[in-house]
């Protein structure tokens, strides 16, 4: 029996809501968008006329709405929770865009409502769905890389000084809730805790050093100790002009890999009786080829979000998927608050200049 369409409404026209737009009108066998809504309403009004539904000002015109399913969450990340848990406790189950929230208590709440009302809830992490992540990720919890020694997340992008006077939110505490970081940053951190595990503690520094009337980083570097004894970097920055590549890297004793640019660089597991010499290959036999040999090409979002990556309509699939088996989501709130909670002991170790426990590392 074929399942019935979920309908969708978007909440937030700015430069993601179009991103949900095209993703939920590219399920077509699956969704269907029905409404948006935006505070500013020049920009209801164009998504809406794009797609030829209508457009309101405010999240209560659309649960007002008994023939809206899913809210997607797209305002600014210091009202997600506020947002989605308006969604929720009007019966709606929510796609929140990154971050989750900006604040750990803003989180729990959101968590709390979503397990009161029963509603289902993503958050999106949309790189979990590239071809490389899922199998850098396969590979690292099936021990194919041995004993996991170091996990580094490293994002070298460049935003302008007129991104951010393009909005009043951008580079605040408030609304932004940090910077690089917490902005540009989050999807290479998620990907790094899926693949390494938990940090338990974070040594950092912060600075803003390419642009100006901004209250939050431009750039950061951060030492992490992870849970299981495993050590790593983060580094991020919005001042690498022009602007280059996301890369993750993840070692272990019996191998190694890097994804640069959503994409499987290199790829090496010791095959069984395999004996390295005293000073190893020096990245010599890639396997990355046999592993992902047709991995699909695709538009990555990469350093400019203007480019649609369709792993967001890989994502909103799952979690139609999700709701119609009354299953949890690959992107649970749980597992976005895992990258909330490392970015800010990040800053309160740049603030302190200690090292600084993660909340929640094991959770």
């Amino acid at each position: 029996m074929r399942k019935s369409k979920l309908s969708f409404g978007i909440l937030g026209c700015g430069v993601i809501g179009p991103h949900h737009a095209a993703a939920i009108t590219a399920l077509s066998d699956e969704a269907h968008l029905v409404a948006v809504a935006d505070s500013e309403p020049e920009r209801a009004q164009q998504l809406a006329q794009q797609y030829g539904v209508p457009a309101y000002q405010s999240m209560q015109d659309l649960v007002a709405r008994d023939d809206i399913d899913v809210i997607s969450i797209c305002t600014p990340s210091g009202m997600h929770a506020e947002h989605a848990v308006a969604a929720m406790e009007a019966g709606k189950h929510v796609v929140v865009e990154k971050p989750v929230d900006i604040t750990l208590p803003a989180v729990d709440k959101l968590i709390a409502v979503q397990r009161e009302t029963g509603r289902k809830a993503t958050v999106i992490s949309q790189h979990r769905f590239d071809p490389a992540s899922q199998v850098v990720h396969e590979a690292a919890h099936d021990g194919r890389f041995g004993r996991l020694t170091m996990g580094n997340a490293l994002v070298r992008w460049w935003r302008s000084q007129a991104y951010y006077d393009s909005g009043a939110w951008r580079g605040t505490w408030a609304m932004d809730g940090g910077g690089v970081l917490m902005n540009q940053s989050i999807h290479s951190v998620d990907l790094l805790l899926w693949m390494m595990g938990p940090v338990a503690e974070v040594s950092a520094y912060t600075g803003l050093l390419a642009h100006e009337r901004l209250e939050v980083e431009d750039t950061a570097v951060a030492v992490l100790q992870f849970a299981s004894g495993a050590l790593g970097i983060i580094e991020g920055t919005t001042a690498a002009y022009p602007g280059l590549s996301a890369r993750l890297e993840i070692s272990g004793d019996r191998g190694s890999a890097t994804i640069d640019d959503d994409r499987l660089a290199y790829f090496h597991s010791a095959a069984d009786g395999e004996q390295a010499d005293s000073y190893g290959s020096r990245g010599e036999g890639n396997q990355a080829d046999l592993v992902l040999p047709s991995e699909e090409a695709h538009t990555s979002a990469g350093s400019n979000p203007g480019n649609l990556s369709t792993r967001h309509r890989e994502q909103i699939s799952d979690f139609i998927e999700a709701i119609h088996q009354e299953r949890e989501p690959l992107v649970t709130l749980e597992e976005g608050r895992k990258a909330v909670a490392v970015i800010l002991a990040i800053y309160e170790s740049a603030r302190t200049g200690r090292p600084t426990p993660v909340e929640g590392a094991r959770v």
